[in-house]
């Protein structure tokens, strides 16, 4: 009903080869405005993914919008980090929020709530259990997908400490332990397996994945890191290959202790709906590998924040004050919506925040008293009261943040709260954090073309943006400038 374009997320066309483009993508029913009074409560699981953007810059990079399911704006915020404070005391992460005027529309206010995880320096990480789950299917031939594989884990394995150890573990038609568990130390032993892979035949997926599950039991350390690195372009269909079935798989195992991080690959048959469930139910992450610059991002500049988990189960409920609060809307994050009770109920899965990993999450928020079609009217209750003091209790809190996490290795969640204050900061006076976030979310909403986008254009992503670059050591934000320039370009060509 608020989605403004209709086309269909699992596109199937035909390339210039004559072959046909099944990538698959979820259809995303964006979160619409909610009334503060209807539902003061808003619960999410955390998102640390980064697949969406990647994925994104591949289209675009090819000379094409994106289809509307592949646009996950949580996933292209969160691809790049922020400067947060770190955390000092026995917490995980800090808390980190920041309200002011709403880019695209400056009736209503923007909250930024930042979370910083905790880094570990990787000589101190955990001892790590890998197995190297790979897609050898005839399907993974392409020099984009089984090469760029390849390329990726050597470049993972050099990263590997003699303590660590990794297998090799390969489906096709079959699954078979390739490598068995093999000493961080031994590089040369794990590259000569990774260089000897050959792509062909069917995929067999779900019986690779119970297989790594298998090694990865069999190798387990306690206290340490045991985590399945899946590489395919997720093209299963031998075996356990539903969704249902293999979710299933997936949340049986990973109680064993257990995580899964998937690596997608390639383009044309690219199953990035099924991709980003295994991950959200293997207590993993999803990125997206469109070449190895991608590569060495996600397993050598994120090393730790991709495949050391510090808090999982990770979930936000934010309360907001209605005397303040006419209506609120999360930006993105639609896939992660929980039910209010949900926050309280540890036996509910959510999202894992890794080593030095930042989260970030965007409220739009429409002030109280401001005129406003986004939120409908409802008739008055019977039975209920509706009517709202405007200062109850007098507090000048607009709202109030609460998070639960997990240990890695415990079950019982812990709380924190965080009261915000309504304060009122001048746009321009913002942190680099609030404007290439707001940025990135209003770039987004533009490739959706959101029923939301209000008075977003690409000349106000750029704007914003380019003031909020900051220092760029890895250049990311200025890929981003350039790609909303080209994205800019493809849409005015309509």
């Amino acid at each position: 009903m608020y989605a403004a374009d209709d086309r269909k997320d699992e596109e199937i066309a035909v390339t210039e080869e004559n072959s046909f483009n099944t990538e698959d993508y979820d259809h995303i029913v964006e979160n619409r405005f909610l009334a503060a009074t209807q539902h003061p409560l808003s619960t999410f699981s955390i998102d640390v993914d980064e697949a969406a953007y990647s994925n994104v810059r591949r289209y675009i990079n090819n000379g094409s919008i994106p289809p509307a399911g592949a646009v996950r704006i949580e996933e292209m915020v969160n691809y790049f980090d922020y400067s947060y404070p770190k955390p000092k005391n026995e917490e995980p992460f800090t808390v980190n929020t920041e309200l002011s005027e709403c880019p695209w529309n400056p009736q209503h206010r923007l909250v930024h709530i930042g979370l910083q995880g905790k880094e570990i320096p990787v000589r101190n990480l955990p001892n790590a259990n890998l197995v190297f789950l790979i897609d050898v299917s005839g399907s993974m031939e392409d020099a984009n997908k089984l090469p760029l594989v390849k390329s990726s884990l050597k470049i993972l394995a050099d990263q590997l400490r003699p303590d660590d150890k990794v297998a090799i573990v390969v489906y096709a038609g079959n699954a078979g332990l390739v490598l068995p568990s093999t000493s961080g130390a031994n590089k040369s032993a794990i590259k000569q397996a990774i260089d000897q892979l050959e792509a062909g035949g069917s995929t067999a997926g779900g019986e690779g994945i119970q297989l790594a599950y298998t090694i990865a039991r069999e190798n387990f350390i306690k206290g340490g890191n045991n985590r399945i690195i899946l590489a395919t372009d997720g093209d299963f269909n031998v075996g356990a290959s539903s969704d249902d079935e293999l979710v299933a798989l997936i949340e049986k195992e990973r109680k064993s202790g257990v995580f899964l991080s998937v690596l997608g690959y390639g383009m044309g048959n690219y199953k990035d709906n099924k991709m980003q469930q295994l991950a959200d139910k293997g207590n993993g992450n999803h990125s997206y590998i469109d070449n190895i610059n991608e590569a060495r991002k996600v397993l050598v500049t994120e090393f730790g924040s991709t495949l050391f988990t510090i808090a999982k189960d990770v979930k936000i409920q934010v309360e907001f004050n209605p005397a303040k609060v006419q209506g609120y809307r999360l930006i993105g994050y639609e896939n992660r919506v929980m039910a209010a009770e949900d926050f309280n109920d540890d036996q509910k899965d959510a999202g894992e925040l890794g080593s030095g990993h930042t989260v970030t999450a965007l409220y739009e928020v429409i002030p109280a008293g401001v005129k406003t079609d986004f939120i409908g009217k409802v008739d008055e209750l019977k039975y209920q009261p509706t009517k709202i003091s405007l200062t109850p209790g007098g507090s000048d809190e607009i709202m109030t943040i609460k998070l639960r996490y997990k240990k890695p290795d415990e079950e019982l969640s812990k709380l924190i709260v965080h009261p915000v204050n309504d304060t009122h900061l001048a746009l321009a006076n913002t942190s680099d954090n609030f404007r290439f976030s707001a940025a990135v979310a209003c770039f987004g909403m533009l490739l959706r073309n959101s029923a939301f986008k209000q008075h977003a254009t690409f000349q106000q992503v750029l704007q914003l943006a380019k003031g909020a670059k900051g220092a760029d050591e890895n250049g990311y934000r200025q890929e981003f400038i350039n790609l909303a320039q080209a994205a800019g370009s493809l849409t005015a060509k309509k």
